[in-house]
């Protein structure tokens, strides 16, 4: 792939030419590099879930990229479900909870959906995580383990780890407590009859036979591990993913480091090198807490979707992912505006390994924070004055003329309607305040000039004449957001005058003067 030589490699190019290498640039053996992500379907799937299926993608297209025909690899991209889990808790804002908390401790796959719209808890999350990624066009092959176990896909790999039993245990349980070291095993059987899954003290191993001996109830059971009987605990069940499956490249969350490093142990164990890896950065949510999908935080691929087009939660999620990031309503205009100045300065940036097929066209449209205000500033209940403004604007743009700036004008409604109108809270002036305000009102109408520089530069000369000259410059502004848009903070007002209106601000000015003391 090209790149300028002064500007930074992309990261996912950067990981791609890593896996190259550990490729020993050649194909593998089963004839094509696989790709993987796993997801954990206790919960919702959520926005970090999508960032791993989103970010894999991009190095898996970056990989695609720089192996040109006729030496281009294949490649297959993996999205594991961890559905044969044992749920360990209710999670917040699942509907049916006393009927989740009877089926603890059995597999995702085999608790009743509460929902009612599918066979299964995990199904009605796996189809929904599935109805996501399709919606952003990701090419990927969906797997269950719950099918993997059940159908053998996974027996002779799970017979191995019967063989090194002992060496798995090695492995993990210096990184345990106490009272699970002792009694540690990688097996976790499932029960025949209550069909929960089983943290049970493994009393014997057969690899001869590929039997486990356990004790449950008072009893002594026996139990094959093959055929689905037994599931892995995590990180025994995650190297046991990539021998079975030779997978090539996974990447993981920083939380989950020391695990990466111990399934790569057990991984050698079963003579398999471990996959290629990139540890990402958690998001936060607005209280600086990890996003959770018990918990249910941060914010939804939904939600994302009601306020910003979707490639912009592409372009969120290739920025910067080694660090920690807040996942927020607040981060969605500003990460839109990034996005729509990489489009329109696309020759030196990585949209082509960001998105699928043909990148829109963002030359001529106003920044997303712009159309925002503009709706704040007119108080828009209906896309149609959001229109009527645009056109006066700029008579170029008007409905359909380009699908994106559809996009961001119905986005922009919406993010309107549900964050800034209302908690808009209009200041009051004071005898100071007004006193400003008549000043810029008769500066602002005595202008020739109505571009952005010569109106910003208007403010400035009325501020410093003004009582505010005496404070920091900020103090002014602010005050001019809150008196006239109803907002403490927004885009430089200069610009927005200019995409406003001189007269339809002169017109906000007197709306402010008029406004009385309650």
């Amino acid at each position: 792939m090209s790149q300028l030589s002064n500007a930074p490699i992309p990261w996912p190019i950067k990981e791609a030419q890593a896996l190259w290498h550990q490729l020993g640039e050649k194909i593998p053996a089963k004839g094509y590099v696989l790709f993987a992500t796993g997801y954990g379907p206790s919960g919702l799937p959520h926005i970090g879930t999508f960032g791993e299926v989103a970010r894999t993608a991009m190095v898996r297209k970056a990989f695609s990229e720089m192996t040109d025909a006729p030496t281009r690899m294949p490649t297959h991209l993996y999205v594991f479900s961890d559905d044969m889990d044992g749920l360990r808790s209710v999670p917040e804002h699942i509907p049916q909870p006393a009927m989740l908390k009877k089926n603890l401790g059995k597999p995702l796959s085999a608790i009743p959906d509460p929902f009612g719209t599918h066979e299964s808890y995990a199904a009605h999350n796996n189809a929904l995580l599935q109805e996501f990624l399709n919606q952003f066009g990701f090419s990927y092959e969906f797997q269950s383990a719950t099918q993997l176990y059940q159908s053998g896909a996974y027996d002779t790999m799970l017979q191995k780890i019967l063989l090194h039993h002992e060496d798995v245990c090695k492995i993990v349980r210096p990184v345990l407590g106490e009272k699970r070291r002792d009694t540690y095993s990688p097996f976790l059987p499932i029960c025949a009859t209550t069909g929960r899954v089983l943290e049970v003290p493994i009393i014997a191993t057969d690899p001869h036979d590929s039997t486990i001996t356990y004790r449950h109830d008072g009893r002594d059971i026996t139990t094959p591990v093959t055929g689905g009987r037994v599931k892995l605990q995590w990180r025994a069940d995650w190297a046991m993913r990539w021998a079975a499956m030779d997978v090539d490249f996974e990447m993981a969350g920083k939380d989950l480091t020391d695990s990466l490093h111990l399934s790569a142990k057990i991984s050698r164990l079963l003579n398999k090198k471990p996959p290629c890896h990139f540890i990402y950065e958690l998001f936060l949510d607005e209280h600086g807490e990890k996003i959770s999908k018990s918990k249910g935080n941060g914010i939804s691929m939904e939600k994302w979707l009601r306020y910003a087009p979707p490639d912009s939660l592409r372009y969120f999620m290739y920025q910067h992912p080694r660090r920690a990031k807040r996942l927020y309503f607040d981060v969605i205009p500003r990460t839109t505006d990034a996005w729509l100045e990489e489009l329109k300065n696309n020759r030196n940036s990585p949209l082509s390994i960001i998105h699928d097929g043909e990148l829109p066209q963002a030359d001529g449209l106003p920044a997303f924070s712009m159309i925002l205000n503009l709706a704040s500033a007119c108080n828009a209940r209906h896309e149609s004055v959001l229109w009527n403004f645009l056109r006066q604007y700029d008579s170029r743009l008007h409905e359909g003329m380009n699908p994106l700036l559809d996009q961001l004008v119905a986005c922009a409604m919406n993010y309107y309607h549900d964050f800034i109108h209302p908690k808009k809270e209009y200041k009051t002036p004071n005898d100071e305040i007004r006193q400003c305000l008549k000043e810029l009102k008769t500066s602002l109408d005595g202008l020739t000039e109505h571009d952005s520089v010569t109106i910003q530069n208007c403010l400035y000369d009325t501020y410093r004449a003004s009582p505010y000259k005496d404070k920091n410059s900020k103090d002014w502004f602010s005050m001019l957001y809150e008196v006239l848009l109803g907002q403490r903070e927004g885009p430089r007002l200069g610009s927005f005058i200019a995409f406003y209106g001189v007269e339809a601000t002169l017109a906000l000015i007197d709306d402010a003067l008029k406004r009385k003391e309650s």
